[in-house]
């Protein structure tokens, strides 16, 4: 039994293998796990801020820093997030790419 592919079963698995390597490129851009981990981040910190007590602030001279600092975080991580949500990774196309001088 030998395994003959035509050229339309080849072209169909090419697309689907470029297919999946842009899923997983978009999956692992590192803005969305930046923002992700800053805007979980910033949730936690912002929280504390919140609930911090007078003797939390007396340490940092009246200043909440906690909720300043979560606040920021968060501020970053949507930025990181709105940046992905704006401009998205679009994977190089076959013709855009440099072709390897013949030799």
């Amino acid at each position: 039994m030998s395994d003959h592919y035509s050229d339309r079963d080849v072209q169909r698995e090419v697309t689907e293998l470029e297919k999946n390597s842009a899923t997983a490129a978009r999956l692992f851009d590192i803005r969305r796990i930046i923002g992700g981990l800053f805007v979980v981040y910033g949730v936690i910190v912002t929280v504390a801020g919140l609930t911090a007590s007078d003797a939390d602030r007396t340490k940092t001279q009246g200043i909440n820093i906690n909720l300043w600092t979560g606040l920021g975080m968060l501020a970053l991580g949507l930025f990181f997030l709105a940046w992905l949500w704006l401009r998205p990774l679009t994977p190089p196309t076959p013709a855009a790419e440099e072709k390897e001088p013949a030799e």
